[in-house]
């Protein structure tokens, strides 16, 4: 499976389509995100179940902010459309496919519940900021 260009008007539907997906932010002014590239690239080949993303950080900068990325490349793993991994800089091919098989280890129904407390003490949070304005 080749990499696939994501941008605003693609990447909820992509996201969609298989049950883990990598997307690397990346410029093509920037070095590392070039030496990563072909990494990416050939770690794509193995895995036809998965959605390896490509997110062009100069194209698509409402993207990159709405991501928080500061740095690049910034590769997210997302499992079932929910955030999992994020790490800023190149990474070897071994240990990307040993983080694909940490991503496809996990016990999703533990990783909803996470998602869920945490998203409940974070409106949690803002409710009590709000009350004290």
């Amino acid at each position: 499976m080749a990499t696939v260009e994501l941008t605003g008007d693609n990447l909820e539907q992509k996201l969609s389509e298989k049950d883990i997906s990598l997307i690397d932010f990346w410029a093509p002014w920037c070095g590392p995100c070039r030496q990563f590239g072909p990494i990416y690239e050939e770690v794509s080949e193995n895995h036809d179940d998965i959605l390896f993303g490509k997110v062009n950080t100069e194209e698509e900068q409402e993207l990159a902010a709405v991501a928080g990325i500061t740095s690049i490349p910034t590769l997210m793993i997302f499992r079932e459309q929910i955030p999992v991994f994020s790490h800023s800089g190149a990474i070897p091919a071994a240990a990307l496919e040993d983080l694909i098989k940490q991503v496809r280890a996990l016990d999703m129904d533990d990783v909803r519940k996470q998602a869920a407390e945490a998203a409940q003490q974070s409106g949690h949070a803002a409710q009590t900021a709000t009350q004290k304005d």
